[in-house]
């Protein structure tokens, strides 16, 4: 039985930790890093599971950023984490629906990550809406996915992903 809430800043360290254990302290140098720094995370998506010993056991985040010439707003997806422990109780899936279903009530309309096809796919992210889209090197353009909130949401969206301002 898992509480899902909102992440509060006396969380951070702890989610922090979560994140460290699930893709190691070097997790900052990933390019995707790059988009975050210097820009605070859309706090009403970032989204943490606590089990019945208030243990947290998953975590989802959510940055805003900007695509292509005309910087069309997206959501930037990650990280999202399960403890080891718990993997496989369906967890990771209960955040994501959850945080997409919010993300879509608050008006953002597509999501972009970096990520494993096979996995995301289930809840609607795809290359093929990503083709047009460019991370910060090295990023393998193979794991730029893309889902829509809004029907035709990234159609004519383009270029490079950049952080908002």
């Amino acid at each position: 039985m898992f509480r899902l809430m909102q992440e509060r800043p006396k969380d951070r360290p702890e989610v922090e930790w979560l994140y460290d254990l699930a893709f190691a302290p070097g997790r900052t140098a990933l390019s995707s890093y790059r988009l975050r720094e210097g820009v605070e995370p859309v706090a009403e998506l970032c989204l943490l599971a606590r089990d019945e010993f208030d243990a947290v056991g998953g975590a989802i985040r959510y940055w805003p950023v900007r695509i292509g010439p005309r910087g069309d707003a997206a959501l930037l997806l990650g990280p999202v984490a399960v403890h080891p422990t718990r993997q496989g109780e369906g967890l990771g899936a209960l955040l994501m629906r959850e945080s997409l279903d919010r993300a879509a009530a608050l008006g953002w309309t597509r999501v972009v990550l970096v990520g494993d096809e096979p996995y995301y796919r289930r809840f609607g992210f795809s290359r093929d809406l990503a083709r047009e889209v460019e991370f910060p090197p090295p990023t393998n353009p193979d794991r730029i996915l893309a889902k829509e909130l809004v029907p035709g949401a990234m159609r004519g969206i383009a270029g490079p992903v950049r952080r908002w301002s």
